[in-house]
């Protein structure tokens, strides 16, 4: 069983920053891939950003290419999303996930997270 656990969520200002963190405890390492996720009330979960565990490739979103960076910690068991440039449609509950895929696809994650919000207000 996999846990995970996100943070950092909030409100800024369009053109702020924001950091989300991702704790996962349990054998993560049994998913290939972590990822971010958001979803806005009405909508679908949206990916947003997706990394392998072991190789490290990254995978984004077109709408947030060259302002979102996912990252990771592996001895801390941490996955990060350094958001920069933030836009008042970047406004979602943030979700973060475990699974087989790198995939920007939500179907293809097992585990989930609790969800952080983050508010970007023009």
């Amino acid at each position: 069983q996999v846990q995970l656990v996100e943070s950092g969520g909030a409100s800024v200002q369009a053109g702020g920053s924001l950091r989300l963190s991702c704790a996962a405890s349990g054998y993560i390492y049994s998913n290939n891939c972590m990822g971010w996720f958001r979803q806005t009330p009405g909508k679908e979960r949206e990916g947003v950003a997706t990394i392998y565990i072991s190789g490290g490739n990254t995978y984004y979103a077109d709408s947030v290419k060259g302002r979102f960076t996912i990252s990771q910690n592996n001895a801390k068991n941490t996955v990060y999303l350094q958001m920069n440039g933030l836009k008042p449609e970047d406004t979602a509950m943030y979700y973060c996930a475990a699974g087989p895929s790198c995939a920007l696809t939500a179907r293809d994650f097992v585990y989930w997270g609790q969800g952080t919000q983050v508010t970007v207000s023009s």
